[in-house]
């Protein structure tokens, strides 16, 4: 459904206004700081949680349209965003950590995502996995390594419930949620969050690229963060490793034209 005058419903955008490559920040407060690491960066339209900012990297289009929080708009945003000629999407956030390996200021490379949450039921049967582009993971990889960033690869956990984890204890369905929780964790699921998933299936579904980086924020056993950790774990320090994984990714499909 779009405007008759041609812009998507939901994110005001229309064909032109964006170029193939997209990053994505659930925060819309945060497209305009990416968008400073742009060539030419301009403001481009806001409606509802959906922000967007365009410019340059390295001569090519891209932009960074804003989500807003979990699955349902995440999947509203990415399919008008491909209605407009998006083909490449990188997940740029926040996420809790799940294991004792990772430190806070920690990066993380998505790689696949556990689908506990409803949007993907509307894309694929559960037994359908919610994976990431190869192209997208190896650029940001490569880019964590250039930058001298503490990487890690692995799962998310994609769940529709920020209390449901942040206070299971509150809920009726508590004891479900820990034994839920200390499954993912002894199967190695690497950080928690709210968008992977949907999107990721949606990258299956539409055959388009899709990725993640996600700054790693707190500890495994909710143990409080210092003043450090806290400052090192801000989303800005990721910020660059998404920007460069994003020029990787430009520079490969360059190279293949």
């Amino acid at each position: 459904m779009a405007y008759s005058e041609g812009y998507e419903y939901h994110i005001h955008l229309k064909q032109g206004d964006i170029g193939r490559y997209v990053f994505l920040p659930g925060d819309p407060g945060r497209c305009e700081v990416i968008a400073q690491h742009f060539d030419n960066p301009h403001f481009v339209a806001s409606h509802r949680e959906h922000t967007t900012w365009a410019g340059e990297l390295d001569g090519v289009p891209v932009a960074v349209t804003s989500t807003g929080m979990g699955g349902p708009s995440t999947a509203i945003c990415v399919e008008e965003l491909i209605h407009v000629g998006a083909d490449t999407f990188m997940r740029v956030g926040t996420s809790g950590a799940m294991q004792p390996e990772t430190q806070p200021g920690d990066v993380a490379v998505i790689n696949a995502a556990i689908r506990d949450e409803g949007t993907g039921l509307h894309y694929l049967p559960m037994e359908f996995p919610a994976v990431a582009n190869l192209e997208l993971i190896n650029g940001l990889v490569d880019a964590a390594k250039d930058l001298g960033k503490t990487w890690h690869v692995g799962v998310s956990q994609s769940k529709d419930s920020f209390y449901g984890q942040h206070d299971p204890d509150s809920m009726p369905i508590g004891p479900r949620l820990h034994e839920r929780w200390d499954a993912w964790v002894k199967g190695g699921c690497l950080v928690s969050e709210m968008e992977c998933a949907a999107l990721f299936l949606l990258g299956s579904v539409r055959r388009v690229r899709t990725g993640g980086i996600m700054m790693i924020m707190g500890h495994h056993d909710f143990t409080p963060m210092t003043d450090e950790e806290k400052e090192a774990s801000k989303v800005d320090n990721v910020i660059p490793v998404a920007i460069e994984g994003m020029r990787k990714v430009i520079a490969a499909d360059r190279a293949r034209a």
